[in-house]
């Protein structure tokens, strides 16, 4: 499949070497080329990055230089969006610039295209009524690092395409990841994983205002007691600016 990633940043560059590793010709473009460069030199050489996962054991070399080749990173936009099946928006979330940004995706994808967002929880009605195909408009929200975490939040409503909604799965399927679609709610930023997460943020943030515990006493915590990879602030570190060695 033809995947234009629209923005490469720690999501967006991730989220496209998936893609392309499973498969897919892939083109990620960022207006900033500093942030193209940062993202090339991500995939290949980063902490996540194909040669890392060779070395590990992880990736054979010939699978890993024939994802290589799928991959293409630029500063174009309207090349690989107007020869793309499915475009994935990977744009800071601000809702202004989604919406933005979707409008010039429906102006420029092909009219079957399907129109992806991952977004961490802005209404999907919102960004589908800024497009002439709604029914074609979904959120797939991904987690960091896109290369390891399983999670894949297919958000729907009543207007989106059944075989849309099918397609999405079946490639998040593909990339090795557990689709999982739920309901979008309007009234409520953040879907389900987010809404949970946020709930749980609110709890830690008061143990550590309340002189109960450190930030990092609450984040080992976690770990030891529910498993978690990381605890919850730094999974909000890791999730804004990368996940460092």
């Amino acid at each position: 499949m033809q995947i234009a990633v629209i923005g490469a940043g720690v999501m967006g560059s991730g989220i496209a070497q998936v893609l392309a590793q499973a498969g897919n010709v892939v083109h990620c473009t960022d207006v900033d080329e500093d942030a193209v460069a940062k993202a090339r030199e991500g995939v290949t050489t980063g902490r996540y990055g194909f040669e890392r996962a060779v070395t590990r054991g992880k990736l054979d070399r010939a699978d890993a230089d024939a994802a290589l080749d799928r991959l293409t990173f630029s500063t174009d936009f309207e090349g690989p969006v107007g020869n793309a099946e499915l475009i994935v928006e990977c744009v800071p979330e601000r809702l202004d610039l989604k919406i933005k940004v979707f409008r010039e995706l429906d102006r420029l994808a092909p009219p079957n295209a399907i129109l992806a967002s991952n977004s961490s929880g802005f209404p999907l009605a919102a960004l589908a009524a800024s497009t002439d195909r709604p029914g074609n408009v979904i959120i797939w929200h991904w987690a960091s690092p896109p290369v390891v975490m399983k999670f894949a939040e297919i958000v729907v409503n009543d207007d989106t395409d059944p075989k849309v909604i099918e397609t999405v799965s079946e490639i998040a399927a593909g990339c090795g990841k557990n689709p999982v679609v739920v309901k979008d709610h309007p009234m409520a930023w953040g879907y389900v994983a987010n809404r949970v997460y946020a709930a749980m943020l609110t709890e830690a943030s008061r143990v550590v205002a309340e002189g109960v515990a450190s930030h990092e006493d609450v984040n080992q915590l976690m770990v030891d007691c529910f498993g978690w990879p990381v605890g919850p602030f730094a999974m909000i570190k890791g999730a804004t600016t990368g996940w460092k060695d």
